[in-house]
């Protein structure tokens, strides 16, 4: 009988390989009263469930989430989800509540509920991106004992005021070059954002900044704020400095050096303040606001490589020790 050990150094999370059941499955769930949408992939589903949460709001990853989960895929059972108005699940079925942010809270934690019953396990690893996190944050700080860590990649933790900071770099700047346009657009922007197009002009011009420089719809950015603006604003209110000092589980956090939307220097300043039995900071040092896209492999290698046998490793053994007492 061949064995792999899940981290390349410890034994004691070793699987066997024969008789590995794949998984690669796309489904419905019944959370929140309407059908949601899930794709689970994973080498073998005895692997730990690794839930994935985008961005946006409302901006689904499921056809190109491979791209920057093929490696995970030998390690956890990946669970990509189409959050309520999203993608494959706003095709299903429309939201019967109105959004808001306690609704995608109550949502994440059903979903994770389900995943576990599911899989018959006790715990999950949580990954979030952007908005992502907003909700990850949630859960860690209300259900640690749900997850063997939370993993915050451009995180939101003082969104008012990272936006307030771009802006005002945003406004040097176009002061410092004499740009006439950039000026007028950005003095109509107020901090939390009024209306859609007030969002546009903000993330038409931090793609300047960040370097981006693409073409962003303005008709896109004002349809998405329909929906979405009050919901987005609501999760940017919260500043986790003085709101989630603590959080009972692991926690790890992945910044881009030139994000300027969700601010890396908050971040930062963020990871060195917070308590919790194990945290982590990592710098993604060519990438901005979207790591899975720019740096996908070194995303993919430390979770794998570091956080796994840091946090799934020492939580069997704890409870191996417990079952022998």
């Amino acid at each position: 009988m061949k064995f792999v050990s899940l981290c390349g150094t410890l034994t004691l999370l070793c699987i066997s390989l024969s008789g590995q059941t794949p998984i690669d499955t796309a489904e419905t769930v019944s959370i929140g009263g309407i059908r949601q949408y899930i794709s689970l992939k994973g080498k073998d589903r005895s692997l730990p469930l690794l839930l994935f949460l985008h961005g946006g709001p409302g901006r689904s990853v499921m056809q190109y989430a491979d791209n920057f989960t093929h490696r995970l895929q030998e390690h956890f059972v990946v669970v990509q989800w189409d959050q309520r108005q999203t993608g494959r699940t706003r095709e299903l079925n429309t939201s019967n509540t109105a959004l808001s942010l306690r609704l995608f809270q109550t949502d994440t934690h059903s979903l994770i509920d389900t995943l576990l019953r599911r899989f018959g396990k006790q715990k999950l690893y949580l990954a979030g991106h952007s908005w992502g996190t907003s909700l990850g944050f949630y859960i860690a700080e209300n259900y640690p004992e749900l997850l063997y860590a939370n993993i915050a990649i451009g995180p939101m933790i003082n969104q008012l005021e990272s936006e307030r900071i771009a802006l005002a770099h945003m406004q040097a700047q176009a002061l410092e070059k004499g740009d006439a346009s950039a000026a007028r657009e950005l003095s109509l922007v107020h901090i939390p954002f009024e209306s859609g197009e007030q969002l546009y002009f903000h993330r038409k011009w931090l793609g300047e900044l960040s370097g981006a420089r693409k073409n962003l719809s303005k008709d896109y950015v004002i349809d998405w704020a329909r929906i979405w603006l009050r919901t987005f604003n609501e999760a940017s209110q919260r500043n986790l400095l003085t709101t989630l000092t603590e959080i009972r589980c692991p926690v790890y956090f992945f910044t881009g050096r030139t994000d300027y939307q969700t601010n890396s220097s908050i971040t930062e300043k963020y990871y060195l303040m917070l308590q919790a039995p194990k945290k982590g900071f990592f710098w993604f040092e060519r990438s901005g606001h979207s790591i899975p896209s720019s740096e996908p492999l070194r995303m993919q290698s430390i979770i794998i490589d570091t956080i796994l046998p840091e946090t799934f490793t020492i939580q069997k053994a704890a409870t191996l020790i417990s079952n022998q007492h």
